[in-house]
């Protein structure tokens, strides 16, 4: 975990640095990077804890969030479109079978 205390954060950045965190795990980061890079992320989008006082801060900058999209899209597209076919009908099986499963 990240060192400092978190008490100036709202309950939405906590819930925002987990929901991050978690993402990272997902891809086989590390817990104590995967929370560093997550709160790294808040602290860029909203600047830092925003539990001052009511109506106090600026609004959110959404640019790190936009920005991995963005990766996420020109990956996609750099990709030819017989491999992008194999990619979805893999995915759409692998759902499958994990409904069945349940």
């Amino acid at each position: 975990m990240p060192k400092g205390s978190k008490e100036a954060y709202t309950d939405k950045q906590k819930r925002k640095a987990e929901h991050i965190e978690e993402g990272y795990e997902a891809r086989g980061v590390s817990d104590d990077e995967a929370a560093r890079r997550a709160w790294a992320t808040v602290n860029k989008e909203s600047g830092g804890g925003n539990k001052s006082g009511s109506g106090r801060g600026t609004p959110d900058n959404h640019s790190a969030s936009e920005k991995g999209g963005q990766k996420g899209g020109e990956a996609s597209a750099s990709r030819s479109a017989s491999a992008r076919s194999a990619s979805a009908k893999k995915a759409a099986e692998t759902r499958k079978r994990n409904a069945a499963s349940k």
